[in-house]
């Protein structure tokens, strides 16, 4: 019954929202894009969220991408470095990559080994605002014989590697211009962040008109071959009802990763439909394990006991997403099935925050030394299902005693590298209900080793584990499936144990679309890996 008035009200919020009583079309050649943010810069090695991914992939290009399948495929590089094609030392400390000798920038520049080079000394520059150098600063030296050849020379194995190296990793980087950008001490405030008049993807810049929208245009010299689409204008729309109803309306064709929330409105729009994309994410809660209510690992296992994930689950997602147990979802090979969540629990909670020190006080949050137990919880107001999540949790969490306070922000401040005032990289937070993209390889590391703290890695939770790092050297410096599987099997039991995070699902991302879209093919990282091949 709950479920279905709060749908009715959110059809009656949609009704209001019409932006205009007509019913426009497609316009052929053109795709609208509906993204809830604005960005911070176009520039790809600053990227720092999803939707910066998407603007950077429809311009730039990296060396390897992955097919809708997962499996890695050539871009600028010419072939996928295996030990099979002597790509990948046998020593394992090697990778050498050769490079399509027909991509060139939009202003006729060919794109060499000096572009690869010099990315990876912009990425490894500490004057740079990027969010993570995660497989990157394995690197010992890079090697470039000649205008079409990359040796690069590991400090040590590193398994993930190939599919982290200007690929689709947690933080995926396409390769920049050097020819335009090596001359600056550092990117951070550039013209070419605003402007980037130089690419080698398929779509080329056009217009940025800040807080309303992004226009590309064709790159007609792509080497992979001429875009299908004329022109992408991306629409900045931050509230999300606004987006299901220009779909509705056929006024934009795509909303960009649309919240699950959306789903009993989008799936039942004439004209459109819903591509579904199991990816390597989740949705989750980070817990700041540096504040100081955070660091008993009691606390968060109350935390975790409180909060009830069938509830949430199904609330949220319409039984469209299955419950999570930890980071890595069940249909990557290293999956640990023995590992499972937390049973909703208020009285094992209670019993855990005592344990630790803490007393009911007269409203009914817990005391201890005299301070009540609050923690402040932050996410993007863009979200609608964020926004729903948060009021759930605050509600579950209360009934064991702890004070959520939800404080929203713009998704642009809340995912923003560290130099430019973003929540989770500074840890201006106790708890954040917020969620993940992984690359095509288990590997996690960038989220829980000690060494990847922000600035300059995604360990949001600032969890610091000497055996999570010893479960992941395992996992990063051997090359066999077998060995790796038992080392993630070890880190999500630690993960179950610590709980510096709290899972809640899975992630089956939602892209509702316009029938009139063809060559919409996501990869389990990035959407916009077939960009060239797309048509309206």
């Amino acid at each position: 019954m709950r479920a279905a008035l709060a749908l009715a009200a959110f059809a009656a919020l949609l009704a209001g929202c019409t932006k205009t009583g007509e019913t426009n079309g497609a316009q052929p050649g053109v795709l609208r894009i509906a993204i809830q943010a604005d960005l911070k810069n176009l520039n790809p090695l600053l990227n720092s969220n999803t939707i910066d991914v998407l603007v950077a992939r429809l311009m730039f290009e990296p060396l390897l991408s992955a097919d809708d399948r997962g499996n890695p495929v050539p871009m600028l590089a010419s072939a996928v470095p295996t030990f099979e094609n002597g790509g990948i030392s046998k020593d394992g400390l090697t990778v050498t990559y050769h490079l399509r000798r027909d991509a060139r920038w939009t202003d006729g520049v060919p794109v060499t080994s000096a572009d690869v080079k010099w990315s990876w000394e912009a990425i490894m520059n500490p004057n740079n605002n990027v969010v993570s150098r995660h497989g990157y600063d394995e690197i010992r030296w890079i090697d470039t014989p000649n205008p079409y050849t990359v040796i690069v020379h590991l400090k040590t194995r590193f398994s993930p590697f190939v599919d982290t190296f200007f690929a689709e990793s947690d933080q995926p980087y396409p390769v920049a211009p050097a020819h335009v950008l090596a001359k600056y001490t550092n990117l951070n405030q550039i013209p070419f962040n605003s402007e980037p008049t130089v690419s080698d993807g398929p779509f080329k810049f056009g217009e940025w008109s800040r807080g309303d929208h992004i226009t590309l245009v064709a790159n007609d010299g792509f080497f992979m071959g001429k875009p299908g689409l004329r022109r992408i204008e991306l629409e900045i729309i931050p509230d999300e009802n606004t987006s299901v109803n220009l779909l509705r309306t056929h006024a934009v064709d795509w909303i960009y990763q649309a919240s699950i929330e959306t789903y009993p409105v989008v799936r039942d729009i004439p004209g459109t439909h819903v591509v579904w994309v199991n990816v390597n994410g989740y949705e989750n809660l980070y817990l700041n394990c540096a504040r100081p209510f955070l660091q008993d690992v009691r606390v968060r296992q109350a935390i975790a006991y409180a909060i009830d994930k069938h509830q949430i689950v199904e609330t949220l997602t319409y039984g469209q997403e299955q419950e999570a147990t930890e980071d890595i979802p069940d249909w990557l090979w290293a999956f640990n099935p023995s590992v499972h969540s937390y049973p909703h629990d208020v009285a094992k909670a209670r019993a855990l925050l005592e344990a630790a020190g803490w007393s009911p006080g007269p409203d009914g949050i817990m005391r201890k030394d005299g301070q009540p137990l609050v923690l402040v919880g932050v996410t993007n107001n863009s979200n609608v299902t964020r926004r729903r999540e948060s009021v759930i949790l605050q509600e579950q969490l209360r009934q064991a005693g702890i004070e959520m306070q939800v404080k929203y922000v713009p998704g642009d401040v809340l995912f923003a590298p560290a130099g430019e005032g973003g929540i989770l990289q500074s840890g201006d937070y106790d708890l954040s209900p917020a969620g993940w993209y992984a690359g095509i390889d288990p590997d996690d590391s960038s989220q829980f080793a000690c060494k990847n703290f922000p600035p300059g890695g995604y360990n949001y939770d600032r969890y610091c584990s000497p055996a999570m790092d010893a479960a992941e050297a395992v996992a990063l410096t051997h090359y066999d499936r077998a060995t790796r599987t038992k080392a993630y099997a070890r880190t999500q039991q630690l993960l179950h144990d610590d709980v510096p995070n709290v899972y809640f699902y899975w992630r089956r991302q939602m892209q509702p679309i316009s029938d009139d879209f063809k060559g919409f093919d996501p990869n389990p990282v990035e959407e916009a890996w077939n960009a060239w091949q797309w048509s309206i």
